[in-house]
């Protein structure tokens, strides 16, 4: 038996420790999940070993992780039966870090004067995370060479350690953390377990805490997608969602650009924001080889996707030392475009396959879709093709899509036309659809408030156009001749008066092409924001820029007829029938700011025609 042998720290050892103890981990539990992370790697390494190795020291050992707590003692003890370490491997792993370039790295950090800056994972260095919480650890260990010697490492942290024999070692390692005094809650089983049930619930090896099994749950997502039922699927939401519903869409899939991934995420069944619980929080964690690096990451995710349910999971993710945050953020935007594209594509392959169960979804979710359009222009198109709505050419409830409305669009048109309104029967009672429906254009109806917002965002669809059919800018085309009240030049005349009658109130006055059955109808100007938009703008605090419209009045409209006749038996009357008739086709395309002035102009208008 050979003498103890003690030996100081290196210089960077001692750095290191510093750094980790006091500044690198935000939370002192997640030395738990390091030792047990190590552990797992450790038997993963004897199972490579076992498959190029015929004598392997104690080769019927199981391969699993037992975690033991000790109240009295304070003590937490991890073991593992896996690869071990020899005397040589003890120091080189737990006394110096010069092999692994870390020296040089924190030579770099010196020079920066950035001594907590990101130190690679690589370096191996979670092992020192154990000192947070202990004022002292033994490592007892015997490596799988038999001829090696059964070894004792034991360290306070501070300037050193030792090396000693330590005879009837099992092949592994066995860590025993003798805790602070401040950390002693950490020797009760209630505590570990849930660290264990917050970060290492998946590890591939069976995982006991005191005997007891705890990593009960399949880490499915790394699985063959043939090899998992639905009812499985199903049982996996409910766990890492905490729900009792079932998910509406699961996507479980693999990558390996830009960076070697395995996802499996889901939507849920039901969309909380919309019964006023508050905004809803991601529900995707990511996972580095089955061990939790982040619950609630920040940017994995588009904002708009935070309904999601799931996990993500990369061997390849280069983690700072503490595994709380990515360190290069120009990849996690990488993942980000990678995993919205793939969750878009697959909510388009499933509309095309099922449309009723879309709808359903959109119907629930449809809100996030479109904020992803306000929010994400990368995938303005893709998203703009998952919408749902009626329009002028489908039954009242049937719903359709971009793409189809262009199935049906005539072959010279050059734009997509929609309408935005409280409902439906009142967009088709309007004074916007005449026009359309007389040349038989399908235009859209939307119903949402912020549909108009969308709208303007998008822009277009597929290259055509996306216009509102209040614009002024719509050209039409000429129609067969219509019976009209008034002739060119009493048209011509009109128009004049009532340009110089209303001028104060509107742009410009037309005799128009649009309508059938009303008599006036208010066209937003070009470039302007529409009523809706306004009244938007006007919620949030915006000044809404002043606007005025353009009136087009229907010549062969009865009352466009009489109040032609009134100009000549009574000026006054007829001016005050014009500004009212105004004042309504006005308030009806969201214009007018007071709608109070409106109905005073409707009570002075039939004073005077009592008198």
């Amino acid at each position: 038996m050979s003498e103890p042998q003690t030996q100081s720290f290196q210089a960077e050892v001692r750095q290191l420790l510093d750094i980790v103890i006091h500044s690198l981990y935000t939370d002192k539990e997640i030395f738990v999940r390091e030792l047990i992370s190590n552990a797992s790697d450790s038997l993963e390494k004897l199972r490579l070993k076992q498959l190029t190795e015929n004598s392997v020291f104690e080769a019927d050992l199981p391969l699993e992780i037992s975690i033991t707590t000790d109240e009295e003692a304070k003590t937490i003890t991890f073991s593992d039966h896996g690869i071990g370490m020899n005397r040589q491997e003890l120091s080189d792993n737990l006394g110096t870090i010069a092999r692994s370039g870390s020296k040089e790295f924190l030579e770099a950090l010196k020079e920066k004067g950035d001594a907590n800056a990101s130190v690679i994972g690589q370096f191996g260095v979670g092992f020192y995370s154990a000192f947070m919480a202990a004022d002292k650890v033994e490592v007892f260990t015997h490596s799988w060479d038999e001829e090696t010697e059964h070894l004792k490492w034991e360290s306070d942290g501070q300037s050193g350690y030792t090396v000693s024999d330590a005879e009837g070692e099992k092949r592994g390692c066995r860590i025993v953390v003798h805790l602070k005094e401040d950390c002693a809650d950490f020797a009760k089983e209630a505590t570990i377990k849930g660290i264990i049930e917050r970060y290492s619930r998946f590890v591939s090896f069976p995982l006991n805490l005191n005997g007891e099994l705890v990593n009960t749950v399949e880490a499915i997502w790394l699985k063959n997608k043939k090899e998992i039922s639905d009812e499985e699927y199903k049982e996996f939401y409910q766990y890492c969602a905490h729900a009792v519903d079932e998910p509406r869409h699961t996507l479980h899939f693999s990558a390996d650009a830009p960076i070697d991934i395995n996802a499996l995420l889901y939507s849920p069944a039901e969309n909380t924001e919309r019964f006023g619980f508050g905004q809803m929080k991601s529900g995707v964690s990511l996972y580095c080889r089955k061990v939790l690096i982040d619950a609630e990451p920040q940017g994995l995710l588009p904002e708009w996707l935070r309904f999601l349910r799931g996990v993500v999971d990369s061997e390849d993710l280069p983690l700072n030392i503490s595994r709380e945050s990515m360190q290069d953020s120009a990849l996690i935007q990488k993942l980000n475009r990678l995993l919205t594209k793939r969750f878009i594509k697959h909510l388009t392959t499933e509309a095309k396959k099922d449309p009723k169960k879309h709808e359903e979804f959109f119907e629930v979710f449809g809100r996030f879709l479109k904020e992803g359009i306000a929010t994400s222009f990368d995938h303005h198109e893709s998203l703009a093709g998952l919408l749902r709505f009626e329009t002028s050419m489908t039954e009242a409830g049937e719903k359709t899509s971009l793409e189809d409305y262009l199935t049906r669009a005539k072959e010279e048109q050059d734009s997509i036309y929609y309408l935005v309104g409280l409902d439906r029967a009142a967009m088709e009672s309007g004074a916007y659809l005449e026009a359309f429906q007389k040349r038989g254009i399908e235009v859209i109806f939307f119903t949402d408030g912020i549909d108009d917002y969308i709208m303007e965002t998008l822009r277009e669809y597929k290259g055509k156009a996306l216009v509102s059919a209040d614009r002024a800018e719509i050209e039409m085309d000429d129609l067969p001749e219509e019976e009209s009240k008034l002739n060119e030049e009493e048209s011509k005349e009109l128009v004049d008066w009532l340009g110089e009658t209303l001028k104060d109130k509107v742009e410009s006055v037309e005799i128009g092409k649009r309508l059938v059955s009303h008599p006036v109808v208010a066209l937003t100007p070009k470039d302007a924001p529409s009523g809706q938009m306004r009244a938007m703008m006007e919620s949030m605090g915006q000044n809404a820029p002043e606007l005025k419209a353009r009136l087009e009045f229907n010549p062969g409209h009865e009352l466009v007829e009489k109040l032609n006749e009134l100009r000549s038996s009574n000026a006054t009357v007829a001016e005050m029938v014009a500004h009212q008739l105004a004042d309504n086709a006005l308030l009806a395309a969201g214009m007018v700011k007071n709608p109070a002035s409106v109905v005073a102009g409707m009570n002075d208008l039939m004073g005077s025609l009592m008198k």
